[in-house]
C-alpha cells in the first residue's frame, strides 16, 4: 500500500502498489466453503461469500505466483475486499473510477500523453506480450509508486453511478488505446463459453483480462 495524495475531486487514500495476485486470493478461496455453482442469492451488505469452484483452471496457465488474479467478476472482487476487511479489521474496497484515473495519471496536471517508447516502458499491451498476463511489477513504476495501472489486466472499480466498470487498458489493447481513462463495461461475450445456466456470478469464462487492485481506508 502506498499513500495517494488527494486532489480537488478525490480525497487522499491508500492503494495497493500492484494488482492483486493469486497468493492473496488463494487464501480467500481456502478460507471457507465455496458457494454453490448456481447460487444467485442477494447478499446482505456485510455478508462474506466465497466464489464457487471454477470449472476451468482459474489462472489459465498464464502464471500463478506473482501473477495477477484474472477472470474474476466484480462480485468476486467485492467479496475478497469484505473478507480481507473482516480478517484485518481495516476497511478494504475497490477504488472508484475517479480514484483509479487519479492514481493511474499520478495526478498529472497537463493533458495526459505518452510516446510509444514511454508506453512500452510502463505497459503490458498487445504489442509487447502475446495475449497473456505478466507477473506484476515488471514494468516501470509511476510517480505515485504504482505498477501496471496502464496494462496487464483491467481493474474493477465503481463508477459515479455505483456500477461496476473495468478500468485501465489490458494486455489485449493496442498501444494507441493505452490511457488511464480507458474503461470497459461487462458484456455477455465475457462469459460466452460458460456452459452454466445461469452464468457464473463469480468467474468470467472469457474474461482473462479482468483483475483488480484494492484500496484501504485505514
Amino acid at each position: 500500500m502506498v499513500p495517494i495524495p488527494g486532489s480537488k475531486t478525490v480525497k487522499p487514500f491508500f492503494m495497493a502498489t500492484t494488482e492483486t495476485c493469486w497468493e492473496a486470493f488463494d487464501v480467500f478461496l481456502q478460507s471457507g466453503p465455496p458457494s454453490k455453482p448456481y447460487e444467485q442469492a442477494v447478499f446482505a451488505p456485510d455478508a462474506v461469500a466465497r466464489p464457487s469452484r471454477s470449472y476451468h483452471l482459474p489462472d489459465r496457465g498464464f502464471g500463478h505466483r506473482g501473477f495477477p488474479v484474472i477472470s474474476v467478476s466484480y462480485t468476486n472482487c467485492e467479496m475478497f475486499c469484505r473478507w480481507l476487511s473482516s480478517v484485518t479489521k481495516k476497511k478494504y474496497r475497490l477504488p472508484t473510477e475517479a480514484e483509479f484515473v487519479h492514481a493511474a495519471t499520478a495526478a498529472a496536471k497537463s493533458p495526459w500523453k505518452m510516446t510509444e517508447a514511454e508506453i512500452d516502458k510502463v505497459s503490458w499491451n498487445y504489442a509487447n506480450i502475446e495475449e497473456v498476463t505478466s507477473a506484476v511489477a515488471k514494468k516501470a513504476v509511476n510517480a505515485f509508486g504504482l505498477y501496471d495501472t496502464l496494462g496487464n489486466v483491467g481493474e474493477w472499480a465503481t463508477d459515479a453511478k455505483g456500477e461496476p466498470v473495468l478500468c485501465g487498458p489490458t494486455f489485449m489493447q493496442n498501444p494507441e488505446e493505452v490511457s488511464p481513462t480507458f474503461k470497459q463495461k461487462w458484456i455477455p461475450a465475457w462469459q460466452e463459453s460458460d456452459p452454466q445456466i445461469p452464468k457464473s456470478r463469480w468467474w468470467l469464462s472469457d474474461g482473462p483480462f479482468c483483475g483488480f487492485r484494492i484500496v484501504c481506508e485505514g
